[in-house]
């Protein structure tokens, strides 16, 4: 089963859904099903500390910490 980057066409909400051949994709947020599939990443673009930082930035603003210390979890919410 692959996974595959969407865009609602209704909300304009961008994600990932991990899709059989079989299922219709619907979009997480309004349940849409009028989907554009975008070209995905096929690796990381870099592992430097600048951009780890960036993305746990988006992370947290998105509502992400699970894969946080208890401490980075303190620290990014305060």
């Amino acid at each position: 089963m692959p996974i595959h980057d969407y865009r609602c066409n209704t909300c304009q909400a961008e994600f990932e859904l991990l899709v059989r051949s079989s299922t219709v994709p619907a979009c997480p947020q309004c349940a849409s099903t009028a989907l554009d599939r975008l070209v995905s990443l096929t690796a990381p673009q870099g592992t430097s500390k600048a951009t780890i930082a960036a993305g746990r930035r988006a992370a947290a603003k998105e509502g992400h910490f699970s894969h946080y210390s208890a401490a980075e979890r303190a620290k990014a919410r305060g």
